[in-house]
């Protein structure tokens, strides 16, 4: 479950279609660590796409891509199962963080071994823990989280969508390479602005 102090903002949490969504998941016994679970499902069926591509078959990427989409519903979904649904539960807060990382960890590391440049797909996913760290260390100080940019979770999985629709239809051109190199500098990036942003704080509150 996501604490409303702490949710990451997403204008998708108001659309009618994850209201109607939600409605429907409501209806059955699932509760939202199961739909976290149900995340790193998608993830790793993304990444099992992913391999398939790099063998050879390079559409399958565009499995890859809608595996990383369901991943992200899913990610919005126990959210809104638990806030808006009023099914939270102690261990809540846990079943939200965890899954994403080992979500963004498989997409990543196997876009980089599909694509022939495993240090690259290791490197986007150790800089994409980062950004988490630094986010949840903020939280520690008492700053609470910070979900600044200019590459946090919504936008590194849609450049990962993004490469992966473009891989097969480029086959000639280094799309997923490219892709996660922008990755990891997008989310050092990121990490580095939200580590400046808490300083800023902290000495504010020093003062």
């Amino acid at each position: 479950m996501e604490s409303v102090a702490n949710r990451r903002p997403l204008k998708s949490r108001a659309t009618p279609w994850a209201a109607w969504i939600t409605r429907q998941v409501l209806r059955t016994p699932l509760t939202p660590n199961a739909v976290s679970m149900l995340g790193i499902g998608f993830a790793a069926a993304g990444a099992g796409a992913f391999l398939l591509a790099g063998a050879g078959s390079r559409w399958w990427w565009l499995a890859g891509a809608a595996a990383v989409q369901l991943r992200l519903l899913a990610n919005l979904l126990d959210g809104l199962v638990a806030v808006e649904g009023g099914r939270h539960s102690p261990t809540g807060a846990l079943w939200n963080e965890f899954p994403d990382r080992i979500e963004d960890s498989l997409l990543l590391v196997a876009a980089g071994y599909a694509a022939g440049q495993p240090a690259l797909g290791w490197m986007a996913a150790l800089m994409a823990m980062a950004t988490a760290y630094v986010r949840a260390l903020g939280g520690g100080l008492g700053l609470g989280q910070d979900f600044s940019g200019p590459l946090a979770k919504p936008q590194r999985m849609a450049l990962l969508t993004g490469g992966a629709i473009a891989a097969p239809v480029l086959p000639a051109l280094p799309v997923i390479p490219a892709t996660l190199a922008l990755i990891a500098a997008g989310a050092a990036l990121t990490a580095m602005r939200r580590l400046q942003r808490q300083a800023n704080a902290l000495r504010e509150q020093g003062r």
